[in-house]
């Protein structure tokens, strides 16, 4: 989750030098460089059936592909901070993704959650952006549609963690990171060729390119590992405890790293979503 919350800000000087579809394709091309050996079936995983093939293609299509869409073309319009205050309503949101489609009971802490997340959220679209100027104007002026592409991101998140959780009970975590990254690589190559054909490559410098292949390594291979190895020991509502180091990560890179600042509001509506956090994910009492 801190690498999460890291690479969502840091992503931000990589939207400024790369159109967001090359910029996803190249980060789905250089994790499937890396790692080719982890595509191959260990012996005791056994052979995939038709359901677990449709489960990591949505795990790809949904966690990874749209996720990294909304998520790179979001962060391009708004703020590293607004986005990690609006990623923190990724527990809440499962919380209701359980009780829609699980029919898991939703108890009055759990609302509270959702209430803080919605709060907010909701302060947060009221605040002026704070980000530093962009060069792209258009974009720029438009931190609303930013912040409603990252909420996209995050239910693309969500549907990320519910499959994953079933996947992990059939697929080993190396595997599940191989695959769904290639299939990221195949939904996103029509669309990066057809940018790559126009891009200057050669206009971007050295730090650029380190930077892109830290933010592919990242989330294409680290995270993704990490994350499917620890549900595998872990229930999904403990491991959902952690999801707090998110927001915090992305607004600590946004603010030390980006130089970006935190306004009053935002610091009320960062306050509010980690309040949230904690209120859906803190372990119950023991019966």
């Amino acid at each position: 989750m801190s690498l999460v919350g890291a690479y969502v800000a840091l992503s931000k000087p990589l939207v400024a030098a790369f159109p967001v579809l090359l910029l996803a394709w190249l980060r789905f091309g250089i994790a499937a460089l890396a790692m080719p050996h982890w595509l191959k079936r260990s012996a005791d995983e056994p052979p995939m059936t038709a359901r677990t093939r449709w489960l990591v293609f949505l795990e790809s299509f949904l966690g990874n592909f749209l996720f990294s869409i909304c998520m790179l073309y979001g962060v391009s319009m708004t703020s590293a901070v607004s986005a990690g205050v609006i990623m923190a309503s990724i527990p809440a949101v499962v919380a209701v993704a359980s009780w829609l489609f699980l029919r898991e009971r939703i108890t009055v802490r759990i609302g509270l959650a959702i209430a803080c997340a919605a709060l907010g959220i909701g302060l947060l679209a009221l605040s002026p952006a704070h980000a530093p100027a962009s060069p792209n104007a258009a974009k720029s002026s438009m931190p609303w549609l930013g912040n409603l592409l990252v909420f996209c991101a995050v239910l693309c998140e969500t549907a990320y963690a519910v499959i994953g959780k079933s996947l992990t009970g059939r697929l080993g975590p190396k595997r599940i990171a191989s695959l769904i990254n290639l299939w990221g690589f195949v939904l996103s190559t029509p669309f990066g060729i057809w940018f790559a054909l126009s891009f200057d490559f050669g206009a971007v410098h050295g730090g650029i390119w380190a930077l892109l292949v830290a933010y592919a390594l990242a989330a294409s291979i680290w995270t993704v590992w990490l994350w499917m190895t620890g549900l595998r020991h872990v229930p999904a509502a403990q491991a959902g405890v952690f999801a707090v180091l998110l927001p915090v990560s992305a607004a600590l890179v946004g603010v030390f790293v980006l130089g970006e600042n935190l306004s009053s509001p935002q610091l009320i509506a960062f306050a509010l979503a980690l309040a949230g956090v904690v209120l859906a994910t803190w372990p119950g009492r023991r019966t």
